[in-house]
Order: structure tokens, then C-alpha cells, then sequence
């Protein structure tokens, strides 16, 4: 038998849209003689479709969509879509389905057994979780289909809360129940080394019951979200004989033949050796960013250049995800702007292709410094935090001027480093739609930066910039240094805190107490920032957003050893 993968990048709630998408895909895969064509999780509504599955009628719409799709099979022809659905349960549930429609009607669905509920998934507040699975048996097979986490039982990381011990492991229930094939729709997002990471658990089923593993994810960014694809073929050995690309709508041909064996039709493509972090985060930074801006109806954006490196990044990523001619930068000096700062940013400028101005702030800084009042107290610490702060905020303000009158998405530039401690300044710097570098740390800034003149074997970002040390020029003599912990310093201990979950103890055997303890107490007492934050790109195990939860009306635990913060 001959069927077709399928990844592609729905719209959430498109749900016209996303039915055009897959009927594009029907005529491809019968063109090609597939007998069965193998969809994402929640292909039908998109991927997360979040409070939209508690609006009425929503997920009647979309089991009328699958409905209409069923009748885009027939005898030779079969499709396994993704999509939620109301159908045999009670009154106000909803599965998470997967539906094999055949002969012009719903042959066979299974639902989702295991529900994430960690991190960004939140299913357990919109699912109805299925106690048991079985195989579908079609064309003299015996299908072991089965949807995203339900092929993570038992992983660390996933379960928080329910000892894996205590459910069922759903591939392993069908296994035993013997399949010739595993096939698994997902909506699996983006994480750096994902790809080896879902390889691991796939190999693991497959050890166990020596069958082929079929994997076919979504592609393409939904709010915070980025889908990056790599859908796989992994033949009964554990290998993966062909891996569909990273980041872009893809189609596979898989021949599966009557002694269990997988092959490819044309040339197959293994997955990919390198597993080089730098243009994963590329990667799902400028689709995260392109779709963000697309499904949003935003053809434009606009930032500020300051003449740094994270400006000069976000740029450059702006310029790859909408082309540089749909980007604008402002270069706005103050009285406090090194020469180089204007210099660098309008070389940048130049190297990328896009457009800018440059908009001086003195002038509206002396404004603020005339007006009563507010304008003495000002004028009590100039260039003291006030004063800073004020400085950022013009620029906020001239940065939302233009996006308003132009319909341009505003971009914010802050890194995960500065965000976590409250090196950032609400309503200033923070002002936008769209946070591109709000899960990349400092030195992940200038990793990518590096990585982006390497693979254009060119001077995009200018070397003088990579070179400086990092300042916000709001005050005389201003490095970033002077107020926050070495990059590598602080960027470890973060990455402890956040991405690793470590407690302050455990991290102050590896990095100076002192500096562990003031990390801690600007972490937890900045979190009323990022509530404000734009959103974006989850690219780690704990990004900022809706992923990670912390209370902002609250004490720290500054751990067993230390104090509150």
C-alpha cells in the first residue's frame, strides 16, 4: 500500500481555509497513487485551538468539515485526519479525534488517551480523554494510529503530576494488540533538539515491536508556538529512513509492503546529521515571526535600531521572515548616543536593504524638561533612572506613531536575559506586537548573529556591532556590565532557574552565592514586566509566556538555605 504524509501549516479556526489546504493535498496524494493520506493532529480547526473549542458551534463546524472531506474518498482512496469532535459522547465533551474517513463516510476514529496538561499544552481543560485504544483495521491492516502524547508516556518532563505508572502506555496497548503499522499525528512544537528527542522515544516503541513508525506533524507558527514539522519514517530497525523538511509544508510517498517493510518513493531523505543550535533558533524564529505577522493580517513592521545587537538581530530576522523591504527601522539618538551607535545602525540599515529614518530625541527630551512639575523632578537626577526610562519611552512612543499611522507590526527587541531580570523598561523598549527575541539568551543573541553572516557569508550584522560592549546609552558611560552579572554568568544561572528548574542551592554549589541570591530577587521581582511583555517565540523548555506561570503579588523562595526575595 501506498500512502502520503502530509505536513502543512493550518490557520487556527480557518476552518474554510484549512479544508482548501487539504483538498490540495487530496489531489496530490491520489495524483500519486497513494491509497491512504495521513494528516496532524487537529488538522481540520489548526493547532492550538484553545477557547475557540468553547464557543458554540465550533466544534460542530469542524465535524462538518470532516463530514464534506469524507466525501473526497472512496473505494481506492482513504484519508486519517486530525480534528476535535462532539460525535457519540455526551453533551458539552470534546475529544481530540483522529478520524479515518473511507468510501465517502467516517470508517473508524480513535481519540486521544493521554491529555498534556504541562507547560503550554493545557488538553485536560477541553478533552475528554479515551480510557482505552485500539487498532484500525483497513485494507487487510491493522493500523496502530495514535495522537502526539500519546506516544510520550512515561517521558520526564511531561507528567508533573500523574505518576506515567498509572495510565496506559497507548502505543504499547496497541502493540500488544498487534499492528503492522504506528502512525502518529501531531501538533509538536518547536524546542531546540526536539527533532533527536522525538527520534528517541519513536526508536523506543519501535525496539519493542519491531514495526514501522509513521510521524507526521504540523508546520508553522500560531501565536507563541512554532510546528517545525520533521515529520518521519522510521523503518522496523528504528532508523529513520526519511525525514520530511524543517519549517515548511511538506509531502512524503511511502510504500508499505506485505512482508512489513517501509520504502520511499524517489529519493529518500535521512534525517539531517547536523544538530547545530544556531539554525534551529533561526529557523523557528522567522517562521514564528512570518506566520505571527501574516495570520494577523500585518504586511509591515517597524522597530527602533539602536546600533546594538539585539536590535541588529531582530532586524535581520525581520528581513528574512517578510523581506527586507517590508521592515523599518528607526534610528533614534538621544544626548546620550555614542557617535557609533548611529554609524552602526545605519550600516546595518544598508547591509539588510531596508528601510529607515533617523528621528533625533533631544528636542522632545527638553520638551519633557520644560513642563512644570514633572519636568523639575526630571530635572532633580538627570540621567538617573527616571530619566533613563523616559528616554526609552519616547522612543516607544515614536515607534508606535508609525506602526499606528502605517498599519506596521511593532517589534520589540528585548532578549531573554534582559526580560528575566527587568533590564527593560515598560512602555519604552517592551512597546509592541511582537517580542522577537524574548526566549533567546544574550549569548544565544550574538550565537545567531554570528551564525547569520556565516550562512550569508557576508557582513549582514556589522562586525563593529558584534564587537562593542553592549549599553543602553541612556546615561554617559553606560555599559550593561555595570549593573548586570557577566553574559555567560547570568545567562547560566537563568538557564538553571528557568529552563532547568534547579533551586537556588543547587545552583550556588556552581556559581557564586551572592550572585545566585541577586539573580533570584530580580527574576521573581520582575515577573510583573513580563505579564506585560508581546508575545513570542517559545523557543526552550521554559519560555516566558503562557508556558511558565509565576505569581507576581508574591514572596520568592530564594531556596532551603536562603532567604525569601
Amino acid at each position: 500500500m501506498r500512502l502520503a504524509l502530509a505536513q502543512f501549516n493550518p490557520i487556527v479556526g480557518d476552518l474554510e481555509g484549512n479544508l482548501r489546504k487539504i483538498r490540495q493535498l487530496v489531489t496530490q496524494a491520489q495524483a500519486s497513487g497513494a491509497r491512504l493520506l495521513v494528516l496532524s493532529e487537529l488538522a481540520i480547526s489548526g493547532y492550538p485551538p484553545k477557547d475557540l473549542l468553547l464557543r458554540k458551534g465550533f466544534v460542530e463546524a469542524c465535524d462538518l468539515k470532516v463530514d464534506e472531506l469524507a466525501k473526497e474518498t472512496s473505494e481506492g482512496f482513504a484519508i486519517l485526519v486530525g480534528h476535535p469532535t462532539h460525535r457519540g459522547l455526551r453533551e458539552l465533551e470534546v475529544a481530540n479525534a483522529a478520524t479515518l474517513l473511507y468510501r465517502g463516510e467516517r470508517f473508524a476514529t480513535r481519540h486521544k488517551v493521554l491529555l498534556p496538561n504541562y507547560d503550554v499544552f493545557d488538553e485536560k481543560r477541553y478533552f475528554r480523554p479515551a480510557a482505552h485504544t485500539s487498532p484500525i483495521e483497513f485494507e487487510g491492516l491493522k493500523l496502530g494510529v495514535h495522537i502526539c502524547e500519546d506516544a510520550w508516556w512515561g517521558e520526564t518532563h511531561t507528567f508533573y503530576h500523574v505518576p506515567p505508572t498509572e495510565q496506559l502506555d497507548p502505543v504499547w496497548e496497541l502493540g500488544d494488540q498487534g499492528v503492522d503499522l504506528f502512525i502518529n499525528l501531531s501538533a509538536s512544537p518547536f524546542e531546540v533538539d526536539k527533532v533527536a528527542r522525538r527520534h528517541r522515544i519513536m526508536r523506543r516503541h519501535v525496539a519493542r515491536f519491531q514495526r514501522p513508525f509513521l510521524f507526521v506533524n504540523q508546520v508553522g507558527g500560531n501565536d507563541d508556538l512554532v510546528f517545525d514539522g520533521n515529520s518521519f519514517v522510521m523503518d522496523q530497525q528504528g532508523e529513520v529512513i526519511h525525514a520530511l523538511k524543517g519549517f515548511a509544508d511538506d509531502i512524503a510517498l511511502v510504500d508499505f509492503s506485505s512482508d512489513g517493510k517501509v520504502t520511499i518513493e524517489g529519493t529518500p531523505c535521512p534525517a539531517p546529521a547536523e544538530n547545530r543550535r544556531e539554525p534551529q533558533l533561526l529557523e523557528a524564529v522567522t517562521l514564528g515571526l512570518r506566520d505571527y505577522m501574516a495570520k494577523c493580517g500585518f504586511k509591515g513592521c517597524v522597530l527602533g535600531l539602536s546600533g546594538g545587537i539585539d536590535s541588529a538581530l531582530a532586524a535581520a530576522i525581520a528581513s528574512r521572515a517578510v523581506g527586507p523591504e517590508n521592515v523599518h527601522g528607526l534610528l533614534m539618538p538621544s544626548r546620550y548616543s555614542s557617535e557609533h551607535s548611529v554609524s552602526d545602525g545605519l550600516q546595518l540599515a544598508q547591509n539588510l536593504g531596508m528601510d529607515y529614518d533617523v528621528i533625533p530625541l533631544n528636542d522632545v527630551h527638553l520638551a519633557y524638561e520644560k513642563l512644570p512639575v514633572v519636568g523639575e523632578e526630571l530635572m532633580s537626577e538627570p540621567a538617573g533612572l527616571t530619566d533613563q526610562n523616559l528616554q526609552a519611552r519616547i522612543r516607544g512612543a515614536l515607534v508606535m506613531l508609525r506602526s499606528n499611522k502605517n498599519g506596521w507590526i511593532a517589534l520589540a527587541t528585548g532578549n531573554k536575559s534582559e526580560l528575566a531580570v527587568g533590564y527593560c523598561t515598560l512602555y519604552g523598549d517592551m512597546c509592541g506586537g511582537f517580542a522577537v527575541l524574548s526566549d533567546l539568551y544574550k549569548q544565544d543573541v550574538y550565537a545567531v548573529s554570528r551564525y547569520i553572516n556565516e550562512l550569508e557569508g557576508r557582513e549582514v550584522i556589522p562586525q563593529s556591532i558584534l564587537d562593542k560592549e553592549p549599553s543602553a546609552e541612556l546615561a554617559p558611560n553606560q555599559f550593561d556590565q555595570d549593573t548586570l552579572p557577566p553574559y555567560p554568568l547570568l545567562d547560566g544561572i537563568l538557564a538553571g532557574l528557568i529552563d532547568e528548574e534547579m533551586s537556588p542551592d543547587e545552583l550556588a554549589k556552581e556559581f557564586p552565592p551572592e550572585t545566585v541570591k541577586w539573580v533570584v530577587q530580580r527574576l521573581d521581582r520582575n515577573e510583573f514586566k513580563r505579564r506585560q511583555m508581546p508575545p513570542g517565540i517559545k523557543l526552550s523548555p521554559r519560555a516566558f509566556g503562557t508556558g511558565r506561570r509565576m505569581p507576581m503579588a508574591a514572596r520568592g523562595f530564594a531556596g532551603l538555605n536562603g532567604t525569601e526575595s
